[in-house]
């Protein structure tokens, strides 16, 4: 049956896949930073500690003095495009578009900074989207990753009064095609060194040793990832945590200490790649890539390569396409 003519225009009924990051300033300048700073720093699931007491710091010694230290960081990685993570991100996005039909519309958001969650899910809305597939790309669960970019959607869906049917994608820490897409990368990414590696580290982002106490399954994804592709490589991975923050115990081993007691033993030749991070970010091409080998050559080392992550590659591609197929099963039909 056909509207009445006065009948607001209907778009076709669409599914769509939203793509969610981490997220990145706007531009690499203090204060641009600042301004995500706040924003990441102020969420909850990030900072677990009471507002009252965290606000006043992070307002005072840490926004004061970290944002010029992170904009000369993100100014070592920025490229023409913008930031890595963004642009990689958006080339992502676009590489999905028409994978799973015609009715599938694919973007992608940022978690903290722009484009944003609520944005792009309002973009969605707007195009027909009846149905939403909320796609985190962090393979490993962690409260302060996965859970927040979902907060993020559902606060905004808690708003609206005609709210779309809602999935979200599962942790694929242990997917075979996520293990495989990682073995086919790091390995041919190894072969086209002009080195042998007498140490291959896998890299994760840190988080502090009382969300494991907690219950957070983070650090249990992240290990039973390097044990499956350790065995898919039939290769031994050293397993290290990056990024710490703050005087609280974090999860180790800490990967500036393993990559200075390699340097330390002898070890001359490194190969450390992060498997947790679905894009190139400033985690990965300024801390690893840049300060990791300051670290490693400093303490002895001669000879180090950061491998990328899957990006946009055509074996994280396939991956992708795989995992977000099957969890579009009975709601779009892909060949």
């Amino acid at each position: 049956m056909n509207p009445p003519p006065d009948h607001p225009a209907i778009p076709p009924r669409k599914v769509g896949v939203l793509l969610t990051n981490l997220g990145t300033p706007d531009e690499p300048t203090p204060r641009a930073v600042k301004r995500y700073l706040l924003e990441f720093l102020s969420d909850k699931r990030v900072v677990e500690i009471p507002k009252l007491a965290w606000q006043p710091i992070l307002r005072g010694i840490i926004l004061q003095t970290r944002p010029k230290k992170s904009a000369h960081a993100y100014g070592l990685v920025w490229t023409d495009d913008g930031s890595p993570l963004a642009a990689i991100t958006r080339a992502q996005c676009a590489a999905l578009q028409g994978a799973f039909g015609p009715g599938v519309i694919v973007d992608y958001a940022m978690r903290y900074g722009n484009p944003s969650i609520p944005e792009r899910i309002d973009a969605m809305k707007e195009a027909g989207c009846e149905r939403i597939l909320l796609a985190p790309l962090y393979p490993q669960y962690c409260a302060a990753t996965t859970a927040t970019a979902n907060d993020r959607a559902f606060a905004h869906f808690a708003a609206k009064r005609w709210q779309p049917a809602i999935r979200t994608l599962p942790p694929y820490h242990d997917d075979p095609a996520y293990i495989g897409a990682l073995k086919t990368l790091v390995e041919a990414e190894l072969a086209a060194l002009d080195f042998e590696p007498e140490a291959v580290i896998a890299s994760f982002h840190g988080m502090p040793q009382r969300t494991l106490e907690l219950g957070d399954p983070y650090h249990c994804h992240c290990r039973k990832t390097a044990r499956l592709l350790s065995e898919a490589m039939n290769r031994e991975l050293v397993v290290a945590f990056q990024s710490r923050f703050g005087p609280a115990k974090w999860l180790t081993p800490a990967t500036d200490t393993v990559l200075e007691e390699l340097g330390t033993k002898g070890v001359k030749k490194v190969a450390i790649f992060a498997p947790g991070f679905s894009a190139d970010c400033i985690e990965t091409l300024e801390e690893l890539a840049i300060r990791g080998r300051e670290s490693f050559e400093g303490a002895g080392g001669e000879r180090f390569a950061y491998l990328p992550c899957l990006n946009d590659s055509p074996p994280g591609m396939e991956m992708l396409r795989s995992i977000l197929t099957r969890e579009l099963a009975g709601w779009v039909a892909v060949e």
